[in-house]
């Protein structure tokens, strides 16, 4: 893909396009389930999985966006906020379910923060890491945001 079309697909985000997606909860008695199916649960192929723990008191996660990765948000243990950010609107979801998780697309800068003491932050991704993908700096962000509204 080239840059062009990443910048493209980058900018047709907006913060309405990040939900809260409720997972199917299977109650038992020694213990709860919940499942995540490509393609039913999760809107895309999973490509990465990675997790977040021992986030110390006051510290930020996150903090850049994709031009391509999807990626789908869940507190498996404690409780965190996220904040989405399409360059014209910021919104802030908490998560503190392990059935909910929030889908965030590309082009959305977030941050993480909040961290409970103990929490644990999985992150489902659509695609393999590739710093290439990254946004990094806020301003190169905004700048690719404007590029859009000035066409």
């Amino acid at each position: 893909m080239n840059s062009v079309d990443k910048i493209t697909i980058h900018n047709r985000s907006h913060i309405d396009d990040c939900r809260i997606i409720t997972l199917d909860r299977h109650h038992h008695a020694n213990g709860n389930l919940t499942a995540i199916n490509t393609g039913v649960e999760l809107p895309f192929d999973l490509q990465r999985t990675f997790y977040i723990y021992d986030v110390p008191g006051g510290a930020e996660r996150g903090g850049h966006s994709h031009y391509t990765c999807h990626e789908f948000i869940i507190a498996i243990s404690g409780s965190f906020d996220v904040t989405v950010d399409d360059g014209n609107e910021q919104r802030t979801f908490t998560l503190n379910r392990p059935y909910q998780g929030l889908l965030v697309v590309p082009g959305i800068w977030r941050t993480l923060q909040n961290f409970s003491s103990g929490s644990v932050c999985l992150a489902l991704a659509s695609h393999h890491f590739d710093e290439n993908d990254y946004v990094r700096e806020y301003e190169d962000f905004l700048r690719l945001k404007k590029k859009k509204n000035n066409e």
